[in-house]
């Protein structure tokens, strides 16, 4: 194959190169600084600026291959992936970029020569595409008299005109596309009367393989167009349709975008996971498999991309995108008899194939593996139960000519099984049958206002009257050095009962912020009424103190009155004291893991200190022994902690990390540890790191994909779980009747002996499941066209040594579809099916269990060779048992 894909990747830069473009690596899928995009839906987002005219351009000419993802916004080819042969959620783009420097005619010029002499491509199967309105772009394809007349086409803003997003730079285009011959047709997706041509929908055999915007517009949000102040190209070439189009000319046939050297990389890890876990069917023999593989392998791109670019799976935005696409793949997985996590062997194809192109992937292969396993395990607990109850709905609705599946339905299937609505419609177009999404957004807003509801009633009293949320009250915090003052009340506002919210002038208590939690304490006014602070909240600009009246009454505290406020300094101190260590055990935590940590939420009180952290997979033990170690040397250091105000980008370029959830305006804080911490922060903090005393980590768990959880103790409260821990361990040694050494001795054997008695007692248990001693019956055997069935009762045996009887009748009889089932008492029953490997491509063990499950009241799945159930009806058992036989023929 003379044009591969890379060969195809190289040639476009060097070819741009030669005319006095700079070769630029591609950017992060992630836009920086551009709040109106996910992700990086074209070539020309991280050049946004330039053409606006906010940053200047190093380079007037730049030519790159820029990774991108359309999969939300106006631009989203989800739906299309995998249902015809060109469509891709992640994409490689071929760019060549003139900030204000060439125009229309060199572009177009360049390009055609690049297609057509450097590429080889005929002319005879080219066409070109204007805007209706774009006479210069159409004189000059005239003027270069390499086409003739009828093949310069007019079309308007829907084909011809492009834009980035709703706003923003844009302006007309100059498509060329290539005519990829009769075979490429589908007469199947065309509207009635319709026929295969240039941007027609539907139509596979004209596809664009070069698309030249020329921005020269801006567009504003009541989208009126500004003309730039300098012209601009954004040139761009859709890689995998460039090698499809020139390797079905090498390999004299038509071939899809799925067909190219890149993707087949992908799909032949993807044969081998069927293979090895499926149903074994290969691509290319079977529509409805194909169209899974074509899925899967996109998605594979998708997910290996965003992972290294370092978005984990999550609920919210990026994240959130990422585990629909995981979840899409698996599902797609199914359809290839694939139940168990694979999607790790699509992803090493991806980096087999791209991996040279994109060194980041190779770089977070093991990484990636993990997050994409991970989340595929934890969706695939759910995922088939989801799809049961799809089947179960669908047959309702087609047992009642229906075609829609109710809001409800589509609900559940969210809540309860983690369906992203697209994902139901997915799968529910295999089948014609739409979703009622009015429906299902009722839902979807009834459960958002209980939530609110619940909200709410958690935090009005803390956050005091709503009042004081619009009312443009400013309150000053002088609290970090002191921990009393005088003010006067700003607002107060009376609560249920006597509970009273009230807002100073100037307070020292601190509020809640920064995962410290607000200060207690008291407030008393002239007349000698005394408030106690129960809590203390930012609301706006004011800081609101939230408590109870424990002498006089409300109008003590009305607006214009004079107090004085008091600090619970045990308490602040305790808290400030927590609040230190969370810093020094983000540098920890860094240092030993890597700099990918980042904090993402943290809680300081008192008592202890949590703090979540982006981190895949489980802290292993060894690595938090050296945390904690490394912690407590900081301590011991007793390095000095100083606070210094600066402008938010000089703190940025000193290297201040910024905590997670705070809000930074133009001056912040900088709290310094040393010559090993700095953070913005503006939190109470302690002066030296000594002064935390001791730090003891409790417990490292995880919280959600891709975040961690570490809680710990410090100083008093350290010493205090210590010395519980202590006197936990000399009440064990005196039930073991030993200290120490000796007791840890003790405990072992009596470890091995309760081993010993397990043994012996499973051991009995295979001598009485095996039929010894009459506590089960015998082996039905019966043949169904030339299969042999197996079905056995047993009483009082549990799943897992049925699934051991299982394996010694499978073993025993070469070939065979094997039934078990026993009475667990109770009216309680396991049904288990398994089926040798030579029949798995015949039969499937979860598709008889699903059907003999309901007989006992029961509901299971499985894999194609092995698959369980449970139930309530021990009677039913004989009537399962024998079903299967009929299910089998």
């Amino acid at each position: 194959m003379r044009w591969t894909t890379a060969k195809i990747r190289q040639s476009f830069l060097d070819f741009f190169a030669e005319r006095g473009h700079t070769i630029v690596p591609s950017a992060s899928l992630i836009p920086k600084g551009d709040p109106t995009l996910l992700f990086v839906n074209a070539g020309m987002v991280p050049f946004k600026d330039y053409f606006l005219g906010v940053r200047t351009p190093q380079h007037l000419r730049v030519v790159d291959v820029q990774k991108c993802l359309r999969i939300s916004g106006k631009h989203n080819d989800l739906e299309a992936v995998g249902r015809d042969t060109y469509h891709h959620t992640f994409f490689e783009m071929l760019g060549n970029w003139s900030f204000g420097d060439y125009y229309k005619e060199e572009a177009i010029r360049w390009h055609w020569e690049l297609i057509t002499k450097v590429w080889g491509v005929d002319p005879s199967l080219l066409y070109a595409t204007v805007h209706k309105d774009d006479k210069e772009a159409e004189d000059i394809w005239i003027k270069l008299k390499v086409l003739p007349r009828d093949r310069i086409l007019q079309f308007g803003d829907k084909d011809n005109f492009w834009e980035m997003g709703p706003t923003g730079p844009c302006g007309p285009n100059s498509e060329i596309s290539i005519d990829r011959g009769e075979g490429a047709c589908s007469p199947e997706k065309n509207h009635p009367g319709q026929k295969c041509f240039v941007n027609v929908d539907g139509c596979e055999r004209f596809i664009e393989i070069g698309n030249l915007v020329f921005i020269q517009y801006n567009r504003d949000e009541s989208g009126k167009l500004t003309p730039l102040p300098k012209k601009h190209v954004d040139t761009g070439t859709g890689l995998e349709r460039t090698a499809a189009a020139l390797q079905s000319i090498e390999a004299g046939k038509v071939l899809g975008n799925y067909d190219i050297d890149l993707f087949q990389t992908i799909i032949k890890k993807i044969e081998i996971a069927a293979k090895e876990l499926g149903d074994g069917h290969a691509y290319g023999k079977n529509v409805e498999s194909d169209i899974s593989y074509r899925a899967i392998a996109d998605h594979a791109r998708t997910m290996t991309f965003l992972i290294a670019d370092g978005v984990t799976p999550g609920n919210t935005d990026r994240e959130y995108v990422l585990r629909r696409i995981i979840r899409r793949a698996a599902r797609h997985g199914r359809y290839l008899g694939i139940h168990r996590p694979f999607l790790a062997m699509a992803h090493a194809g991806v980096v087999e194939a791209m991996g040279d192109a994109y060194p980041e992937i190779k770089k977070a292969a093991a990484k990636t593996a993990e997050v994409i396993t991970q989340e595929e395990s934890r969706f695939g607990e759910t995922l088939d139960r989801g799809l049961e109850l799809i089947d179960t709905e669908l047959a309702h609705i087609k047992k009642g000519g229906g075609h829609t599946l109710p809001g409800e339905i589509a609900f559940k299937l969210y809540d309860t099984y983690g369906f992203p609505l697209d994902l139901t419609e997915d799968v529910l177009r295999n089948h014609s049958i739409d979703v009622d999404v009015a429906g299902f957004n009722i839902f979807m807003d009834q459960q958002r206002t209980r939530s609110r509801i619940v909200r709410a009633g958690l935090q009005g009293i803390a956050r005091g009257p709503s009042q004081f949320e619009n009312e443009g009250l400013s309150s000053r915090f002088v609290g970090y050095h002191s921990y009393e003052g005088e003010s006067e009340v700003l607002a107060a506002g009376g609560r249920d009962g006597d509970q009273v919210a009230v807002v100073v002038a100037e307070t020292p208590f601190y509020p809640e912020g920064g995962g410290q939690i607000g200060d207690r304490g008291v407030i008393e006014s002239a007349s000698g009424a005394i408030l106690e602070v129960l809590d203390t909240r930012k609301a706006e600009g004011s800081i609101v103190h939230v408590g109870r009246i424990l002498r006089g009454d409300a109008g003590d505290f009305a607006r214009g009155a004079r107090v004085k406020l008091k600090v619970d300094k045990l308490r602040r101190d305790t808290a400030r004291l927590n609040h230190s260590a969370t810093h020094i055990l983000h540098y920890a935590l860094r240092d030993v893991l890597g700099s990918s940590v980042h904090q993402a939420g943290s809680l300081v009180d008192p008592d202890k200190l949590r703090f979540d952290f982006a981190h895949t997979g489980p802290v292993k033990d060894d690595a938090l022994a050296t945390i904690e170690e490394e912690i407590n040397a900081r301590i011991r250091e007793n390095a000095e902690v100083t606070v210094e105000e600066m402008a938010y980008d000089d703190a940025i370029k000193a290297g201040a990390l910024a905590f997670f959830g705070d809000k930074y305006g133009d001056r912040v804080r900088v709290v310094r540890m040393g010559d090993f911490s700095v953070e913005l922060c503006g939190g109470t903090h302690i002066s030296r790191t000594g002064d935390v005393g001791m730090f003891k980590l409790e417990a490292e768990s995880g919280v959600a994909a891709g975040v961690r959880r570490i809680e710990a103790v410090t100083g008093q409260g350290a010493l205090e779980t210590i010395r519980k821990r202590e006197k936990i361990l000399e009440e064990i040694g005196a039930q073991l009747g030993a200290r120490d050494g000796a007791a840890v001795d003790r405990l072992e054997k009596l470890l091995a002996r309760e081993k010993e008695l397990e043994k012996k007692l499973r051991a009995m248990e295979q001598k009485l499941a095996s039929g010894a001693s009459g506590a089960s019956s015998e082996e039905t055997v019966t043949e169904v066209g030339g299969i042999k069935v197996v079905t056995r009762k047993l009483d009082g045996v549990d799943p897992r040594m049925m699934r051991e009887i299982a394996d010694r009748m499978r073993q025993k009889h070469g070939s065979a579809v094997v039934a078990l089932g026993s009475d667990l008492g109770d009216g309680k029953v396991a049904l288990l099916v398994a089926v040798t490997p030579d029949l798995t491509s015949k039969i499937k063990a979860g598709d008889i269990i699903k059907n003999i499950a309901p007989i006992v009241g029961g509901t299971g799945g499985g894999r194609p060779d092995l698959a369980q159930a449970g139930g309530r009806d021990a009677t039913k058992l004989d009537e399962a048992l024998a079903k299967v036989a009929t299910l089998v023929s």
